[in-house]
């Protein structure tokens, strides 16, 4: 069935009559729960009902007035009031950003008295303004905290340094963006916004079987995430606290925003929806940000219904769903999450040499690949493929988007490559959302190299350089399998 066709006759048919309470198509679609328990860890996404608390950055300014670079008449102060400009150009990037100290300092003494008030800050931006900086950098480095060095160029001479000190022990916290385009200040604070994101976060976990405890140590110990399990019995008194009449408008909204209903019948949609429901009260209840069950092992028809739709909508919230209990791809979206405010898709690959692409699918795909308030894909509710039950939304993803798929192995590795979506098909093949990926690297590595499984976690963007500043502030293996 084409894409283009088939919602209008499907409304017409099955639903004539009922009142519809909006597409799935633009901002705000689904229910988001107002005032209560639960946090809304949404990374660089605040607006009412999206809650959590903000991340603290250490601001610091490093220059000396009148330096010989830029220039010995160099208006240091100016320089600072045209960083605060972009700053507040960009604020919509930084709505849950709370900067600290935000002052200039011109020696080390300085400095020093900066640092000592940073303690409880998840990073420090030094911003880079003149020459003569080169004994306040030891100084913020002793914090021990992750920190990005700012520079613009002709700043200073200081830069020539930065590669030998960050191989040394005192610069195992510090990166660098040496960059004119004052728009990267926002890609700064990205590691510091999933490390702290990490920490607040909590995994709810349905499920019969035990996580390994040494796992979920070595989780905790890290990151500081949180992992619960929860048997069926609390899943199902949360769905049977939703009305019904709030599962219908769900559903109703889900059937309308469709291109295309194909399989699954109304009852498996609605019974879909109050699960989806039941999800959010869950986390809500929990204080938690992420939930998957174990939907293909002890809760494969435990449960009144597939969990894909809830999963799918807690992604499009800026929340978490994840397949089969995964824990890893729990962890690698939220990572992803953290460092680009989008979800990650799930997937099971194949690889075809013969084009050097690798085809990612699964079930089920979040329509808000963008994050919450960005476009909305088109997508059909179908059968999940394998098990031809349940419903899930089949997405249409973009083409042309760069991707990077990566998963976190135990607390210390993350695997990953990055390439670019070039078709996505829709055949009787596989699970229902695909996306075919060119490869930036070597598709004979690729496959050569593969470990660790199946499931990959991918998001839009090559986040290649995000994810090497996480890894290496939290001292985290980073591999290319593509290399």
């Amino acid at each position: 069935m084409a894409w283009e066709l088939g919602r209008r006759e499907f409304l017409k048919s099955a639903i004539a009559g009922t009142a519809l309470c909006g597409g799935c198509g633009g901002t705000r679609v689904f229910r988001t729960a107002g005032p209560g328990p639960g946090p809304r860890i949404v990374p660089g996404y605040v607006s009412p009902g999206c809650r959590g608390t903000k991340v603290r950055v250490g601001k610091i300014y490093a220059g000396v007035p009148k330096a010989m670079w830029p220039n010995p008449t160099f208006d240091i102060e100016a320089e600072m009031r045209r960083y605060e400009t972009e700053f507040a150009r960009m604020k919509a990037e930084f709505a849950d950003v709370e900067f600290a100290g935000n002052q200039l300092v011109t020696n080390a003494a300085e400095a020093r008295k900066a640092r000592e008030a940073m303690t409880d800050v998840d990073g420090i931006l030094l911003i880079h303004l003149s020459m003569g900086i080169g004994a306040i950098i030891p100084e913020i480095l002793t914090a021990g905290k992750p920190t990005i060095i700012f520079a613009h160029p002709y700043s200073g001479h200081e830069w020539v340094g930065f590669g030998q000190m960050r191989k040394q022990k005192a610069g195992e916290m510090m990166d660098c963006l040496l960059t004119s385009d004052l728009g990267q200040l926002a890609v700064a604070v990205r590691p510091f916004r999933a490390i702290h994101h990490l920490r607040e976060a909590k995994i709810i976990n349905v499920t019969a079987r035990p996580v390994a405890p040494e796992y979920a140590a070595a989780i905790k110990d890290r990151f500081g995430t949180e992992i619960k399990v929860i048997g069926r019995e609390p899943v199902l008194a949360a769905y049977e606290s939703i009305p019904e009449k709030e599962a219908w408008a769900e559903a109703n909204r889900w059937i309308e925003g469709a291109v295309a209903v194909v399989e699954p019948s109304r009852d498996e949609i609605f019974r879909s929806c109050r699960l989806a429901l039941a999800f959010e009260k869950i986390l809500d209840e929990e204080r938690a940000t992420v939930i998957t069950s174990d939907c293909y092992g002890s809760m494969y028809h435990q449960l009144p219904a597939f969990p894909c739709i809830g999963n799918v909508r807690l992604n499009n919230m800026g929340l978490g769903g994840i397949c089969e209990s995964d824990l890893r791809s729990a962890m690698t979206h939220i990572i992803m999450q953290g460092l680009t405010g989008r979800p990650g898709f799930i997937s099971d690959p194949t690889m075809d040499m013969s084009t050097r692409t690798i085809a990612l699918a699964h079930c089920l795909g979040s329509m808000k690949m963008d994050g919450p308030d960005g476009p909305s894909a088109p997508y059909k509710l179908r059968t999940v493929h394998e098990r031809q039950e349940g419903a899930v939304p089949q997405v249409k993803m973009r083409i042309g988007e760069p991707v990077t798929q990566a998963i976190l192995v135990g607390a210390d590795t993350i695997l990953f490559f990055t390439g670019k979506i070039v078709d996505a098909p829709e055949h009787d093949r596989g699970c229902r959302t695909k996306i075919v990926v060119t490869i930036d690297g070597d598709a004979d590595r690729l496959w050569q190299n593969w470990s660790q499984g199946l499931h990959r976690v991918t998001c839009y963007g090559n986040i290649r350089d995000d994810l090497a500043r996480f890894c290496r502030f939290k001292k985290i293996t980073l591999t290319d399998e593509a290399a």
